[in-house]
């Protein structure tokens, strides 16, 4: 059975870092503004921080001796949240754009799926093109394999072909990759 929280107050979130008194090991490398890094024992690690008047965070307690920075602890979160925000919008966000094809698709339509898919990988997504057959259609296998192999020479300029066409069930699909840079 879960605890009952009758008191209506959210529980306490545990912090991600061990501060101050929270930090239990004898020796720690202390970096920071204003003080001279290196190791120190725990107590004149405070004793510093309390001069400084800011809080002694651990940052790597992994290493030997655990890393310890002197620094306002809210100031660090902000900064810290704030550096994973800005990674998360640079970071690229591509998709995958379906193009369909069937075995009897005529030139006209070729040519406006293949302007379509340049758009796609101009824009940094990958493409996936895939000849679709129905029926008895499953016989013109090699056509399919074609409209294809002509579909990746089309885009040799804005994207790369991944793998040769493969069936899978009554689908035959080969992936693009782009080469260009997403736009930001």
């Amino acid at each position: 059975m879960y605890p009952r929280n009758n008191n209506k107050r959210p529980f306490k979130k545990q912090r991600e870092h061990r501060l101050n008194n929270e930090i239990d090991t004898m020796e720690v490398r202390l970096v920071g503004e204003n003080l001279e890094p290196g190791v120190y024992p725990l107590s004149k690690a405070l004793d510093l921080c309390r001069e400084l008047e800011v809080d002694l965070v651990e940052i790597s307690p992994g290493a030997n001796p655990p890393v310890c920075r002197a620094v306002d602890y809210n100031k660090f979160l902000y900064e810290k949240k704030r550096k994973e925000k800005e990674q998360k919008a640079n970071s690229q966000k591509s998709e995958v754009k379906e193009i369909r094809f069937t075995p009897n698709t005529d030139e006209h339509d070729f040519d406006f799926k293949a302007k379509h898919a340049e758009k796609f990988l101009l824009d940094g997504n990958k493409v996936k093109a895939y000849v679709q057959f129905k029926g008895r259609a499953i016989m013109f296998k090699d056509r399919g394999e074609l409209i294809l192999l002509k579909f990746a020479e089309r885009l040799v300029e804005v994207g790369t072909l991944e793998g040769m066409p493969k069936l899978e069930g009554k689908r035959m699909h080969a992936i693009f990759a782009s080469k260009a840079k997403k736009k930001g």
